[in-house]
C-alpha cells in the first residue's frame, strides 16, 4: 500500500508561473481591497465589480502554465497516495497532472448560481460548472434563473471543504507545505492535525510561524527549487521533469 502524502499549497507555488501572491509586498491585496472585490459584503454591495475582478483573474490565468513545483507535486503520485489541499483558486495543479485536489477557497474557472453552495443546501456543488477563461457579467443567469457568481469562498463565508482537508492531513504519513506563509486560517492550522511522529516539511523562502514546531523541516527555497530538494530527499526520480 502506498504511503499517504498531504500537500498543502499556497500562492507561492503558483508565483513562478506568473500569478502574484496575495499578502507579500507588492501582492494582489496591495492593489485591490479584498473586502471590496473578494468578500460577501463586496458581492452584496457591487457584484458587477466583483465579477470584473474575477474576469481579470481568469484572463491572467489563461496565459499561465504549471511550473516544475506543480509538476513534481503531480509526480509524487507515482509512488505515493497524494492529496493536494490548495488555498489557490487557479487550475495549475490540475493542468500539471494532480488527480486528487481539494480547493479550499474555490476555483476561479468555475461559477455557480448565487443562491446555491451554502448552508441551506449543505454546500452542494451540483450546479457548479466550468466556464474556463470566459467572462461572466451581470445579467448572466444560471438555469435556475439566479445570477451567476464566482465559485469562490469569499471573505466572510464558510470554508466548506476544511473537514475533508483535516481528514486528509490526519491520515497522512507525510505532510508537505509549499508556498504558504501559514497566515490564513483555517488552512494555516491544518498541519497541526498530523499524527504523532508524522514529518512535516515546509518549502518557503520566508520565515513561517510554525517553524517553532520541532518536527518541522524547513527548506528555505522558492517552490520549484524547494520541490526539487524535497524530491531528492525522498528519492523520487524527476529526471523527466
Amino acid at each position: 500500500m502506498k504511503k499517504k502524502i498531504a500537500v498543502l499549497t499556497g500562492a507561492g507555488v503558483s508565483a513562478e508561473s506568473g500569478l502574484g501572491t496575495y499578502r507579500d509586498n507588492g501582492g494582489l491585496w496591495d492593489h485591490y481591497d479584498p473586502m471590496v472585490v473578494a468578500s460577501a459584503e463586496g458581492w452584496a454591495r457591487n457584484p458587477g465589480l466583483v465579477l470584473e475582478f474575477y474576469n481579470s483573474q481568469r484572463e491572467k490565468l489563461k496565459s499561465c502554465r504549471p511550473n516544475d513545483a506543480h509538476r513534481i507535486i503531480a509526480a509524487l503520485e507515482r509512488e505515493y497516495d497524494v492529496t493536494v489541499i490548495t488555498q489557490n483558486v487557479d487550475n495549475l495543479h490540475e493542468r500539471a497532472g494532480s488527480t486528487n485536489i481539494i480547493h479550499l477557497h474555490g476555483e476561479v474557472t468555475k461559477v455557480r448560481p448565487e443562491n446555491v453552495c451554502n448552508d441551506a443546501d449543505c454546500f452542494s456543488e451540483k450546479e457548479v460548472f466550468d466556464v474556463g477563461y470566459e467572462k461572466v457579467s451581470l445579467g448572466d443567469k444560471a438555469p435556475n434563473g439566479h445570477q451567476l457568481r464566482p465559485h469562490i469562498v469569499f471573505f466572510g463565508e464558510a470554508v466548506p471543504k476544511i473537514e475533508r482537508a483535516i481528514e486528509a492531513v490526519a491520515a497522512a504519513d507525510v505532510v508537505l507545505i509549499v508556498g504558504t506563509s501559514l497566515q490564513v486560517y483555517p488552512a494555516a492550522g491544518l498541519y497541526r492535525y498530523a499524527g504523532p511522529g508524522v514529518p512535516v516539511w515546509i518549502i518557503d523562502p520566508a520565515d513561517v510561524p510554525a517553524i517553532s514546531d520541532s518536527r518541522i523541516r524547513h527548506i528555505r527555497e522558492v517552490a520549484t527549487k524547494g520541490m526539487r530538494a524535497f524530491a531528492a530527499e525522498i528519492g523520487l526520480d524527476i529526471a523527466d521533469i
